[in-house]
């Protein structure tokens, strides 16, 4: 089945073109565009009253989708920011021993592989890392670090983003969190929207950062924020939108909000919002869920990956697929293959319009809505013809 009728804006941009980085930038649905122009005209017919729209609207129901999405108990655990980076600083400034020890990995993606390397350098933090690979036996190594070692802050990812393999600890890590230590945070940036994801069991024990850039197609700057009560209650970096609400705090001190408001910013642009609003009413309305979207994407990825490996898409054959499509449901919305010739094969498929990602010795091919069985067939075509 095509979905591409709903992208039919993006694709009428670059018509020739095959976009297989869906896991980088997703391309926008026609959707995204009307709440676009919606943010702009509300924005200069309220004008000063945006706010009340924003805060009484606009974000409330932006709360409510997210909270249907990964089963949690209230919205009132969603905040929001430009992007998830600003959410890691907040919550290890709220973290009084220093140098902060944390637990991590050595996959996690940029943001916090930099400002983790950069706290080690100024002796602000002291960080343990579990390698990657072999990943067969990466969890249990994990998990026990985890339960081994006096953290004040255990970080991993849902979905590696560079292998696209998942972790399956995450009940393990929520039953070692205390709101005194370990605090537990899971980047849930390649698993929001990709695959299927129930926070219920342990919505009173993480932090779950994503947001609206990747699988959510709504694009940048709806970074959000699940934060359980009682973790991290003062931030020691704050923003004045952090002061309006219910409010606690000692007398004559500063004041936070009880909820996961406690972690709002300043002043922040809500257009994405109106993005991430109008893409999930269009969802709603075209009858899809998350678990449809990332079928749609398996039957691509299935038949990529029995081509790439039966040596019908050029020298796939020949590289590691890190993340095969097995048995289970839950998976990256990517197929990862490793190959010294990765960043060679990625231009050629760019100069010949065919959109991929790189990291290092690997090479993404992502899957989506718009994206249908004929573009699979011109993939390999292409990959056979090139590679």
């Amino acid at each position: 089945m095509s979905y591409k009728s709903l992208f039919s804006r993006a694709l009428g941009l670059d018509p020739e073109r095959l976009h297989f980085a869906a896991h980088s930038h997703h391309l926008w649905p026609d959707a995204s565009f009307d709440g676009q122009v919606r943010a702009w005209v509300e924005a200069n017919r309220f004008a000063d009253r945006k706010w009340d729209l924003i805060f009484g609207e606009v974000i409330p129901e932006a709360q409510g989708h997210i909270a249907r999405e990964l089963n949690l108990p209230s919205p009132d655990s969603i905040v929001f920011a430009t992007n998830t980076h600003e959410f890691l600083l907040r919550i290890v400034s709220g973290i009084s021993a220093r140098p902060v020890r944390i637990l991590s990995t050595d996959g996690e993606f940029h943001s916090f592989r930099r400002q983790g390397e950069r706290w080690e350098e100024a002796g602000e933090a002291v960080i343990t890392r579990i390698p990657l690979h072999p990943f067969d036996t990466f969890e249990t190594r994990f998990l026990e670090a985890a339960k081994a070692g006096t953290y004040d802050l255990i970080l991993v990812s849902q979905v590696f983003f560079r292998t696209g393999q998942l972790f399956g600890g995450i009940d393990a890590l929520a039953a070692l969190a205390r709101p005194e230590g370990p605090w537990v945070v899971v980047d849930g940036y390649h698993g929001f929207m990709a695959t299927p994801t129930d926070l219920s069991a342990v919505a009173d024990r993480i932090f779950y950062v994503a947001g609206g850039y990747k699988y959510a197609m709504s694009g940048e700057g709806a970074g959000f924020l699940h934060a359980p009560a009682g973790f991290c209650p003062r931030p020691v970096i704050t923003g004045w939108f952090a002061e309006f609400g219910d409010l606690e705090g000692p007398p004559g001190g500063v004041q936070y909000r009880t909820d996961a408001g406690r972690f709002w910013g300043a002043t922040l642009e809500a257009t994405p919002f109106y993005r991430f609003n109008a893409v999930r009413r269009m969802l709603d309305e075209a009858g899809l869920t998350t678990a449809d979207i990332a079928r749609h994407a398996r039957e691509m990825m299935q038949t990529f990956q029995s081509a790439a490996l039966g040596g019908e898409a050029g020298r796939l054959d020949g590289a590691e697929l890190l993340n095969p499509v097995g048995a289970g449901a839950a998976r990256a919305r990517f197929l990862a293959f490793r190959h010294p010739d990765a960043q060679i094969w990625r231009k050629r498929l760019l100069d010949a319009g065919v959109v991929t990602d790189v990291r290092d010795d690997v090479i993404r091919f992502g899957f989506g809505l718009y994206q249908d069985a004929a573009d699979v067939r011109r993939l390999i075509t292409t990959c056979a013809r090139i590679l």
